[in-house]
């Protein structure tokens, strides 16, 4: 009964520590996640500019916010957990961005554990074996005309 005990806390302790241990770096390609249905479902009517460039012409600027949002990956895949993270932070900018009175917004970066990560192709995403996170900062900016 002993043997039995121990060896159950053994496996307990390898379960947890591995799932712990697991932090990867992952990216993932945005077009395809945004023209997904899953994204077409669960974002706003708020347009979303990826990278360091402004592509609009904008008149008034609110400023810069940021998302931290994270999932249960148990289970899924890193493309999975991190896409349905993503969406999530993408909406909280929406969201953000409607409560301001702003109409998109711009300069949308990754800055995963407060590293930057610019790209207008690739989001970056953190993820375990238990949990998946996004983090994004973004420009708010009420468009011009």
């Amino acid at each position: 009964m002993k043997i039995k005990a121990v060896l159950l806390t053994l496996a307990t302790i390898a379960i947890a520590t591995s799932a712990q241990a697991r932090d990867d770096r992952v990216k993932f390609n945005i077009q395809d996640l945004l023209a997904s249905s899953k994204a077409q479902s669960a974002l706003l009517d708020v347009p979303l500019h990826f990278g360091d460039h402004s592509p609009i012409k904008f008149e008034k600027k609110y400023g810069s916010v940021s998302t931290n949002k994270k999932t249960n990956a148990f289970m899924k895949s890193d493309q999975e957990a991190c896409e349905w993270a993503m969406l999530s932070a993408l909406k909280a900018l929406q969201e953000r961005a409607i409560r301001e009175n702003m109409t998109d917004v711009i300069n949308i970066t990754s800055n995963y554990k407060n590293m930057p990560f610019s790209s207008e192709t690739e989001f970056e995403c953190g993820a375990g074996s238990v949990m998946a996170g996004v983090a994004l900062k973004g420009t708010l900016v009420k468009k011009a005309g």
